[in-house]
């Protein structure tokens, strides 16, 4: 890769890094909202899920145009908007304001998120795809994980508001940058009969409807996950006993382990075997979250239990799009992965809420933690039906994989 290739690698990972930090400025700042603007954390349920509903809306709307007029237009409008938006929030004095530019914010990520997936697979080796474009998506739960690690400092100096100028600021410089970076142009596709008709119609059609729903059913259980866990982990956690800045920071670290299971796992994708690495990953979340559920609270046990099952979480949103070099054929990468967000979002939705309803209901943190159990444990099911959509990209005609299609 030439010099030029990994700055723009570095520049999209920036854009994962900023949408990291996005997600959970706002878990972040419920928890401080109450005694800044009088305003319940258990309120917020909707306002988590409309980042989720904008962001479907734009992956499913807006970034397929990436896959017709190229990726650069869509990237740089999309991280442009999301830093206008999220500087927005910070004007927020209501939950229905709140609401608003949370929607508004996730529909300009979700228009610039596929693309720039994309086109880290259209820049990496052929035989390190899926493990370029989890190290570019590494920058989520990096974000995260800042977000976390700083927040008592940024809260500090700035209020509530400074956790969503870092992200809006960031978004803004980024944009910038990978406008003078990155080149034009449309994505090469040899199949020019697609670029006359709707490509997302073709992922509801066979053949690609069976490593569709695999790749969707997948994304859809583990983002129910990581952002049940991402929205309200800053509020549970006290519950358990952990000081408010204490909560912040575990909120932030379990994301760093989620960083080395997301490489670990795309390496398996991209040289060992897709099934299992997927299976054990899966697995090994379930039981974590389940062991978490059924022990009495204790910061280092739960610490590191919780590295396994929401750095999990995390690592699966790093994963997936990856797998899709293998699944999908070329023409359809962003659109595959636009749906994939779109439909994924519907898990998503039901995140926010079902945290909510553990408020709502004073289930307490063990139930809040083996409810998480059961979409890891649908997960690893799912994973196992993943040779049949790889079987399905094999015999699409004139199209080849980057690397050997290992089940």
């Amino acid at each position: 890769m030439t010099n030029r290739t990994i700055a723009s690698l570095v520049l999209l990972a920036g854009i994962f890094v900023m949408e990291g930090y996005d997600i959970a400025a706002m878990g972040l700042a419920v928890a401080r909202l109450d005694e800044a603007l009088g305003l319940e954390p258990a309120s917020f349920g909707w306002v988590f899920t409309a980042l989720l509903v904008g962001i479907g809306v734009g992956g499913a709307l807006l970034a397929p145009f990436g896959d017709r007029f190229g990726r650069r237009a869509l990237i740089v409008a999309g991280a442009l908007a999301t830093g206008v938006f999220t500087l927005g929030t910070t004007t927020a004095t209501t939950v229905t304001e709140f609401l608003i530019w949370r929607g508004l914010t996730g529909v300009a990520l979700g228009a610039a998120l596929p693309n720039v997936s994309a086109l880290s697979a259209e820049l990496a080796p052929d035989r390190l795809r899926a493990t370029v474009m989890a190290v570019v998506s590494a920058g989520i739960p990096l974000g995260i994980a800042i977000a976390g690690v700083l927040s008592p400092n940024v809260v500090g100096a700035f209020g509530w508001r400074g956790l969503f100028f870092v992200p809006g600021v960031m978004a803004i410089a980024l944009a910038a940058a990978l406008w003078l970076m990155l080149d034009g142009g449309v994505p090469e596709s040899g199949d020019g009969q697609q670029k006359a008709s709707a490509p997302q119609v073709l992922l509801l059609r066979q053949p690609w409807v069976i490593p569709f729903a695999v790749f969707a059913a997948m994304l859809a259980f583990n983002a129910m996950n990581l952002y049940l866990l991402n929205s309200w982990l800053p509020t549970i956690l006290p519950q358990a006993g952990f000081e408010q800045d204490l909560a912040d920071r575990v909120s932030g670290v379990v994301q760093f382990a989620g960083i080395g299971i997301g490489v670990a796992a795309s390496f398996g994708i991209d040289r060992w075997n897709k099934t299992l690495t997927l299976v054990l990953m899966f697995a090994a979340m379930a039981l974590c979250f389940a062991a978490v559920g059924l022990s009495p609270p204790d910061r280092t046990l739960w610490t590191l239990l919780l590295c396994v099952g929401v750095g999990g979480a995390s690592a699966g949103g790093m994963v997936l799009p990856g797998l899709c070099v293998y699944l999908f054929a070329p023409r359809l990468l962003s659109t595959a992965i636009g749906m994939g967000v779109m439909v994924g979002r519907l898990g998503a939705f039901a995140g926010p809420l079902i945290g909510q309803a553990v408020l709502d209901a004073e289930a307490g943190p063990q139930t809040f933690f083996l409810i998480a159990a059961i979409p890891a444990a649908i997960c690893a099911l799912v994973a196992l039906l993943v040779p049949l959509g790889l079987r399905v990209k094999e015999r699409d005609a004139g199209r080849e994989v980057g690397a050997p299609a290992t089940a």
